[in-house]
């Protein structure tokens, strides 16, 4: 370790200097370092200087070293996790901008300047506008979407609110908050009951498809709502589509065009299983379970109503930097809103960097291209 001085002590001056952000406190921490391996290995060593900060399932951060990060995988169906560091994590607003070291005893160890933060958490404490906070108050620029964005965008509820304000379609939904459940239960009941089955039963602000239960009659609804809350006491009941097509569309904000962003062609997730969805497995553990097309066989004008729908959905959310949009179609060309994702899947396997990769942008452009973008927004409110 290298003892404070007065200034960050960074090997290589000019470069841009990113702190990657993984792990958390989310049940999504296994798939954020996995995320956080794809990133760093894509990262052009010419350009940038890395530091990596992991946050336990504890909620201690410390800095990680960067060839613990790299070799982050699955093995034998096990997703890694940030092992307890012996030295904390300890981010300070400094006289040359924002810093990040370790605290060893009563000295700070290991000082880095900090000129971006690339957050690849998924889920609460992360991709929900609390560390986006953080990096505001800290003054630092960042990847990805506002405060305000990233809130609306973990929120399944207000998220639907917010799509409804801006005249996008919504499917069916009811919401069932712990107050809800615990004083109106049968209202909620009677609400459900009301919506075609199956519905699927989710935590209102969960990710990676954590929690969800698929649902064909009233009478399994109780249990669902007990496993969602395992992961958030907000829950919300979405009616199901039948026979309809999962498509998603990766949105980048425009280097070129301040305010603008651009959709991509359009993928198509197939689950393999009879009955099943897309769930955690499905998506991060087995290879079996699910196809991903792209780009999807649908009509040009169908492709073209998904990517403008996606677009809206951008921009009614106010994100900003990247999101995945995911969407239904039904078989007579109705698109529906599924959700927004403002920190999509990201490894380099994950939907939203194929679809990118598809129309040309390869995942180490693209994560320079994040990154720069961040570099043009100002650090505190925007």
């Amino acid at each position: 370790m290298t003892e404070s001085t007065s200034r960050p002590r960074d090997a290589h001056e000019g470069r841009t200097r990113v702190a990657l952000i993984f792990g958390g406190q989310s049940p999504e921490h296994g798939v954020s370092c996995l995320t956080a391996a794809s990133v760093l290995q894509a990262m052009d060593s010419s350009r940038f200087d890395v530091v990596a900060v992991g946050i336990t399932r504890s909620g201690r951060w410390t800095q990680v070293p960067l060839e613990v990060v790299a070799n982050y995988s699955v093995v034998d169906g096990q997703v890694p996790e940030v092992a307890e560091g012996d030295h904390d994590a300890v981010w300070m607003l400094g006289a040359s901008g924002c810093e990040v070291a370790s605290r060893d005893g009563e000295s700070l160890v290991d000082v880095h300047g900090v000129d971006v933060a690339f957050a690849l958490l998924h889920g609460p404490y992360g991709e929900d506008g609390t560390i986006q906070g953080l990096f505001e108050m800290m003054g630092i620029r960042y990847v990805g979407s506002g405060v305000a964005a990233s809130a609306i965008g973990m929120d399944k509820h207000h998220m639907k609110v917010a799509f409804e304000s801006a005249g996008l379609p919504v499917w069916p939904y009811v919401v069932a908050t712990p107050q809800r459940w615990q004083d109106e239960r049968e209202a909620v009941l009677g609400e459900v009951s009301e919506l075609a089955f199956p519905v699927f039963v989710k935590p209102c602000r969960g990710g990676s498809s954590l929690g969800i239960t698929r649902v064909t009659d009233i009478s399994g609804l109780e249990a669902a709502v007990a496993e969602a809350q395992k992961h958030d006491p907000k829950v919300i009941i979405e009616q199901g589509f039948v026979d309809a097509r999962e498509l998603e569309c990766a949105v980048l904000a425009n280097p070129e065009a301040p305010g603008r962003c651009d959709a991509s062609t359009i993928g198509e997730i197939r689950v393999l299983a009879k009955d099943g969805f897309y769930d955690f497995e499905a998506k991060y553990i087995a290879d079996d379970q699910a196809a991903l097309d792209i780009a999807a066989t649908i009509p040009d004008q169908l492709s073209a109503r998904i990517q403008t729908v996606a677009k809206q959905a951008f921009h009614a959310v106010g994100a900003e930097g990247l999101a995945r949009v995911d969407v239904f179609a039904t078989r007579d060309g109705e698109v529906w809103l599924n959700e927004i994702n403002t920190m999509p899947g990201f490894t380099e396997i994950s939907m939203f960097p194929k679809l990118m990769q598809y129309d040309g942008m390869t995942y180490p452009d693209l994560v320079a291209t994040l990154i720069d973008l961040a570099m043009t927004r100002p650090g505190g409110l925007r």
